[in-house]
């Protein structure tokens, strides 16, 4: 899948078999110890104040639920079973997380050889988060009680130390995450290595016996160069080696039990050693009966009531064994070095005593290097716990010149061996803190150079900056990663390393979930605005992935601003795309998001929705040459736009949200509002005479054709809006487009016939036109004959105020030539316009009415005009009931411009197309108190009607000539001259003219 953002870097190579021997013998290996004890976590000094530590739920746990919104929906697709929407749902409950079920471990994708150009998939990342986390807000659990012995061991007294020490859990917490890594790489490379018959970790029995050193010396052969006795410690107490054979094998087995060690499986490295004929070297690893000594709880129930380690300290004390053991590890660590017997077999017993001067050469990557710092620290850290336990071992490590308080490594003298002295031969290696331990990553002495440059690479920066628990700095961190450049001024495009954006928005929602009652002040501000910068960067790349049903998701955690223009700018992108994709948007917004605004942190569908309606009106700047003349083709694809955005609208509410019935009407009743909008204006541009359709006005129609289909109750039972007049202006409306399309069907056919010769007609296509014609003049009467007039207005307006009221209408249009062409306006123009307009109601009209019109260019497209009328409301019109239904005076000035050749002192036949049209009340002060939609109904009506009649005589003509008299061309005009019909004032001294001059032909 496209969102999936993991790669696989690993730090090995598991088709590389050239680092094994020939003579190895390698099977399956079982055992119950390669599941790391790492099932929790994570940290930082957020929770922790030096006193006390916050609980809370596990943090792996909700990290998993999380990061399995992206794995359902994956999985559910590879399936090709329907996304269920519960499942993506992030459900928290403030009673806990009981419910939550981890569902999966961090990929094995996670390790990384620091010398392959490869990144990080973020899963170890997220490991190390949640165990450092957990560390910090579980870091005061108590043992179990079942587990107590009396008296105490040191196991047991280094294990409750390490739980109620923040630092030494935070240690504990890091070797787990590193443990587990390796472990994970283990075993998908003994996978890879199975099928070749080969893996790490099995010998042929008694492999390591040294038999060609065996037969070397039963032939009595002496060499100064090859040891002379067969026990485990004549390499070093003869300084000779073994022969060459024996030397590589053995050396095999210890890269072996290293690798096993470095993985955390102490017990396979035993098991090793002793199915290799070394058990000797097994009880050098692991003491005391072969018990786990990690001071972790894991460790502890491992063990269970074993009284072994009692019973020994009983006798010794508690923690003598324990140093005597770390001490000969140190002596054994130094003098296999120093005698450069093998470099594994050093670093092997200097992991065990902390001895970081032997360990770190051989850790090569920035894995192995951290890991094994953080073990020294914490064994060191256990060390002196287990000192201070003992009366006087303080002050007596003290005398060897280590001035030890609460912190190690700040002894400055050389160590004197013995084991009383432990752990003074190691402290000064140590770090103080964690800085310190990182510091010493970035560039101590004893580190390898990859190392260091593992340092510098961004999924590290992000590890160390965690272990240290600076969140804001690391916030910080990843915006700068992927935040577009300066010159870049798409925001919405996703920039930087996707795996980046998606570790850092997962982050920053566990980090405001689970610590949304701790965090101070400082640190909230910079986990809402930077943490909003990268949510919004991540569902920015979801939704460029096609994963819009995922984007709800996380938009619902952003600003109440940044939610709402990421929707925006998502639908408005996918405007035109398939209705599959809408709807997962729309499903996306309606699940995770309030319908209705419900405070001003959270953005809301209804707001949504409103901010693309409104900016599917604005005008967009078009473009106008020679060749892209046809004014009226540039609106009629303007308002395909305009109506798209209906779309959103008409889509079925899940069932599965509250109040799905109510608010599916709610949608229903938005959409009719807004396409009555629409519908005025499109028909103010349809007056053209061409056969083409607009567009806009019958996509409308499509839209709402189905959800018209279903039962009304419920839209009309709104009392904040007119429901039943909204949906009896639809219905006028769709009636008078379905009257259009009738007379433009006529037309297409009128015209067709116009192309051929009378003499070459065939009857068929004569009774064609004629009954398109008949069709266009019944359907014609049956809206002019209507016992309701249409689109007449139902407003009255009440002015309870003693200030006076206005009326406003503002327009946007566009000035167009009697050929179709577009004229370009300037201000000549402009004064020229209003000085017509002002001229199309008397002069006593304008003063009494303070009729104000202002035109000037439009600022968003310069073909454009701004046309302002204002004037004062009176009785019948703007107050009271409006009867005439004609507009009163602003769509009486606002219709001669529309109409061809009506405006006197203004060039002849230029007209105003309409792009967009609308009008309000308002106070004298200018604000406005609400629609004043009775004059843009008027001013349709004033249009409208009259060019209804005027086409159904031109199709009466058309059948005169053709032979056929109608039978209702005196009809139309005893309709027009009838008072009761109220037409004839709505016509036009021009268009009266028009119609008598056909009526007479």
């Amino acid at each position: 899948m496209d969102v999936e953002m993991e790669t696989s870097p690993s730090y090995f190579d598991p088709e590389d078999l050239s680092i094994r021997e020939q003579f190895r013998r390698y099977g399956k290996r079982h055992s119950a110890s390669s599941i790391s004890p790492h099932q929790e976590g994570s940290a930082s000094k957020i929770l922790y104040d030096g006193q006390s530590i916050q609980r809370r739920p596990n943090a792996a746990l909700f990290l998993e639920e999380i990061k399995q919104e992206v794995d359902n929906f994956e999985a559910d697709r590879f399936e090709g079973t329907p996304l269920n929407p519960s499942k993506r749902r992030l459900e928290i409950d403030d009673g806990g997380f009981d419910s939550i079920r981890r569902v999966g471990s961090p990929s094995l994708k996670s390790c990384k050889n620091e010398d392959e150009v490869s990144s990080d998939g973020g899963e170890s990342t997220f490991g190390l988060f949640a165990s450092l986390l957990d560390s910090a807000i579980q870091g005061n659990e108590e043992l179990p009680q079942d587990l107590i012995l009396s008296p105490t061991t040191s196991h047991l007294e280094a294990c409750q130390f390490v739980m109620t020490d923040h630092t030494a859990q935070s240690c504990l917490r890091i070797v787990q995450w590193l443990e587990e890594l390796a472990s994970k790489a283990l075993d998908l490379e003994n996978k890879v290595r199975d099928k070749k018959g080969c893996h790490v970790g099995t010998y042929l029995p008694r492999s390591g016996v040294w038999h060609d050193t065996q037969r070397f010396l039963k032939k009595g052969l002496a060499d100064p160069a090859t040891i002379q006795h067969l026990d485990f410690d004549a390499p070093t107490r003869e300084m000779a080696q073994l022969l060459p054979d024996d030397k590589r094998q053995d050396e095999s087995l210890l890269e072996d039990v290293w690798t096993l060690l470095r993985a955390g499986r102490l017990e396979e490295a035993c098991q090793l050693c002793r199915s290799a004929g070394q058990p000797w070297r097994a009880a050098t690893l692991c003491p005391f009966g072969g018990l786990d000594q990690f001071p972790s709880i894991e460790a502890l129930v491992k063990n269970g009531k074993n009284r072994t380690l009692q019973a020994i300290e009983l006798e010794s004390g508690i923690g003598r064994q324990w140093r005597v053991w770390k001490w000969a590890s140190y002596c054994a660590s130094e003098k296999i070095a120093d005698q450069d017997v093998g470099k594994y077999e050093a670093a092997i017993y200097a992991a065990q005593c902390s001895n970081l001067k032997r360990l770190l050469p051989l850790c090569t990557d920035w894995e192995s290097a951290c890991w094994a710092m953080a073990k020294s620290w914490l064994d060191v850290l256990v060390d002196l716990e287990l000192a201070r336990l003992q009366p006087g071992r303080l002050e007596q490590l003290r005398s060897y010149g280590d001035d030890i308080d609460e912190s190690p490594g700040q002894g400055d003298k050389a160590p004197s061996f013995g084991t009383e002295s432990w752990p003074c031969h190691v402290l000064r290696q140590q770090p103080r803190d964690l800085s310190a331990l990182l510091q010493k990553l970035h560039s101590g002495d004893m580190v390898h150079e990859a190392v260091s440059r593992g340092c510098k690479e961004q999924h590290r920066q992000i590890e160390m900056n965690l272990m240290v628990g600076d969140i804001p700095h690391l916030l910080d961190l990843l915006w700068s990663w992927i935040s577009p450049s300066e010159d870049d001024h798409n925001g919405f495009r996703p920039h930087g390393d996707p795996q980046m954006i998606r570790f850092g928005a997962h982050l920053v929602l566990v980090l405001r979930y689970l610590l949304a009652d701790q965090i101070k002040d400082g640190f909230r501000e910079k986990l809402m605005t930077v943490g909003d910068l990268i949510i919004h960067m991540y569902a920015m790349f979801l939704f460029s992935m096609q994963h819009e049903e995922l984007v709800g998701v996380y938009a619902c955690q952003l600003a109440r601003h940044l939610c709402i223009d990421l929707f925006v700018h998502m639908m408005e992108l996918r405007l035109n795309g398939s209705v599959h994709v809408k709807y997962k948007i729309f499903i996306s917004a309606m699940e995770y998001l309030p319908f209705s605004p419900e405070d001003d942190t959270k953005g809301s569908f209804e707001e949504i929705i409103d901010r693309i309606l409104s900016r599917s009106r604005e005008i967009k700047p078009g473009k106008y040459d020679d060749k892209s003349s046809d004014v009226a083709e540039q609106h009629r694809l303007q308002s395909l736009q305009k109506a798209m955005a209906i779309q959103w609208l008409c889509f079925t509410p899940p069932s599965t949200i509250n109040n799905a019935e109510g608010i599916g009407a709610k949608l229903l009743l938005r959409a009719m509002i807004h396409s009555n909008i629409l519908f005025r204006e499109f028909a103010l541009i349809s007056m053209w005479r061409v056969p083409k359709m607009p567009i806009g006005a019958h996509m409308l129609l499509s839209f709402l054709a189905e959800p018209l289909k279903q039962p009304t109750e419920n839209l009309l039972s709104f009392e904040d809006h007119d429901a039943s007049e909204n949906l009896l202006e639809f219905q006028d409306w769709s009636e008078y487009y379905s009257c259009d399309a009738t007379y433009r069907n006529w037309l297409k056919v009128d015209l067709e016939n116009a192309e051929v010769s009378p003499d070459n007609l065939s009857s068929e296509e004569r009774q064609r036109a004629i009954a398109a014609a008949k069709e266009t003049i019944n359907s014609s009467l049956l809206l002019l004959l209507r016992k309701e007039p249409w689109l007449a207005s139902f407003e009255d307006r009440i002015n309870e105020s003693l200030d006076p009221l206005y009326l406003e209408l503002h327009a946007t249009a566009m000035l167009c030539l009697p050929t179709g062409e577009c004229m370009c306006p300037d201000a000549t123009s402009c004064t020229t316009l209003s000085s017509a307009l002002y001229s199309s109601v008397g002069e006593e009209v304008v003063l009494n009415r303070e009729l104000m019109v202002n035109v000037s260019i439009s600022a968003k497209d310069s073909y454009c005009i701004e046309v302002v009328l204002r004037c004062l409301a009176v009785d019948g019109d703007g107050i009271g009931r409006h009867d005439i239904n004609d507009g009163g005076v602003l769509a009486t000035v606002m219709a001669a411009g529309f109409k061809a050749g009506e405006l006197n002192r203004f060039q002849a036949g230029v007209t105003m197309e309409i792009s967009r049209l609308d009008a309000w009340y308002s106070t004298k002060e200018g604000l406005v108190e609400g629609p004043a939609t009775y004059i843009v109904r008027g001013l349709c009506r004033r249009c409208c009607l009259p060019e209804i009649i005027l086409r159904c005589m031109q199709v009466s003509v058309s059948l005169v000539e053709s032979g056929n008299l109608p039978e209702s061309h005196d009809e139309l005009i005893e309709l027009v001259a009838s008072p009761e019909s109220g037409l004839l004032h709505l016509f036009s001294q021009q268009q009266l003219q028009v119609t008598v001059t056909q009526f007479w032909s």
